[in-house]
């Protein structure tokens, strides 16, 4: 835990990996997230008003969570504290709040967040409520599913995009000018190429990879110049970035991996993922959570079961913890991977939202609306409609789209025999309409 009511230090404590290094001081110099600190953005708006609500920052690692939590609170000169989910209890939490009543508008910053047990949300709830300490938690879960309900209704949820490739070179460009450290050594740097795709946008993985990078590299004997290129980057990050971590670092390739192969449908891959994901200290319940996603976007409907395992998987993870859930993950593991696939509904869902976004929501057509009043019913609502278990295998052909939309299809089945089956239905109800 910092020190209470510090702000952040001005320079970074010696020894300080680069990413510490190169920490923003001040709003101009952080990169991204425009969208919210840029003109017109929600917090930018905050600031020039002189407040700061309670908030949840949620996003990827290495997005500039935690450096906007200090600059937000900098910017405005509140007092600021700042805990780790991982390592604070309830008692920390009670501390800090018993020393913030003495300083109003404390800025209580809580790192993951979604870490917290509901015991430990549940005391912070009453000092965001009074005003004692307002709340900035930041998180690389869905805050839907790890945050009590009781703090969302309190705290607006901001959503930090991944950092642009133009952002990230930027940031390493920036690294060779400005750092002391890495200015002791030339570097001729000939791709960025490796080291943006080994840290997958996380900026700080990128610029310890750089710094590791440069340490280690040869220099040229006749110049002193370290050369990095895509070869020598990906060989020194091999060797040094290697162990998983559930808290950053190989935890989304990891997981990205395991998601893959079991679309991929290679069962033996994805357990060797799953075991080092738990043999990490990864959450139990991460793990099932993807495995929902998973079970209806690339299982779908070639193995409705597949949803009701993941479903009954998430439960009993929740229910058994660790260690035993192992053997639940492992068996709902091999079911997905050998499952039928389709991504038919996936596919389905997002065109048909792009298309909205797109052309805007069409009036609903007269016959499908509801008619409560006496005057929608002198209107006509409702009064075309023929109810479907009325008609010969409880169905009536009858127009449900919008008009002008008649014939678009969003939903083809996928090449398998449960959508085969779906799509003689189809062609059964619908003849020619949707070109099934």
């Amino acid at each position: 835990m910092n020190s209470l009511f510090d702000p952040p230090a001005d320079q970074p404590r010696p020894g300080a990996p680069l990413a510490e290094r190169l920490r923003p001081r001040t709003l101009a110099e952080y990169v991204g997230q425009q969208h919210l600190i840029g003109e017109g953005g929600v917090l930018r708006r905050y600031l020039e008003a002189g407040r700061l609500p309670s908030l949840i920052l949620w996003g990827p690692p290495g997005v500039g969570k935690t450096t906007l939590a200090h600059l937000l609170a900098s910017q405005l000169k509140l007092p600021f504290v700042a805990l780790s989910a991982i390592n604070a209890g309830v008692k920390d939490v009670r501390d800090v709040i018993q020393q913030a009543k003495s300083r109003r508008n404390t800025v209580l910053f809580i790192d993951e967040i979604h870490r917290f047990s509901k015991s430990q949300q549940d005391a912070l709830l009453g000092a965001v409520e009074q005003g004692i300490v307002t709340l900035v938690g930041a998180t690389t879960e869905n805050p839907s599913f790890e945050v009590i309900p009781a703090i969302l209704s309190r705290a607006q949820v901001y959503v930090l995009e991944p950092l642009g490739k133009e952002e990230l070179t930027g940031l390493v460009d920036r690294a060779l000018r400005e750092d002391e450290a890495l200015r002791r050594r030339p570097v001729r740097l000939e791709s960025y190429d490796a080291l943006l795709r080994i840290s997958g946008g996380d900026a700080r993985k990128l610029l310890n990879l750089l710094e590791i990078v440069v340490q280690a590299a040869k220099a040229n004997p006749e110049t002193g110049e370290v050369m990095v290129n895509d070869e020598v980057v990906q060989q020194l990050a091999q060797q040094n970035l290697s162990r998983y971590d559930k808290g950053g670092e190989m935890h989304y390739d990891v997981i990205s991996a395991f998601i893959k192969s079991i679309r991929g449908s290679d069962p033996n891959a994805a357990l060797y993922y799953l075991a080092v994901m738990l043999e990490g200290g990864e959450d139990p319940k991460f793990i099932a959570r993807r495995l929902l996603i998973l079970a209806s976007e690339d299982v779908g409907n070639a193995n409705p079961n597949a949803l009701l395992l993941a479903q009954s998987t998430f439960q009993a993870v929740t229910v058994i913890g660790m260690p035993e859930s192992d053997i639940i993950l492992g068996q709902c593991v091999v079911y997905l991977a050998t499952s039928p696939k389709s991504n038919a509904s996936y596919t389905a869902i997002r065109e048909a939202r792009a298309f909205v976004r797109q052309n805007g929501v069409a009036a609903v057509p007269l016959q499908l609306r509801n008619a409560p009043t006496k005057l929608m019913k002198q209107l006509n609502y409702g009064a075309e409609y023929h109810y479907s278990h009325n008609g010969e295998g409880n169905f009536v052909f009858q127009e449900f789209m919008p008009d002008g939309l008649g014939k678009k299809r969003f939903y083809t089945p996928g090449d398998n025999p449960t959508e085969a089956k779906m799509l003689e239905r189809l062609r059964y109800w619908w003849g020619e309409k949707y070109g099934y």
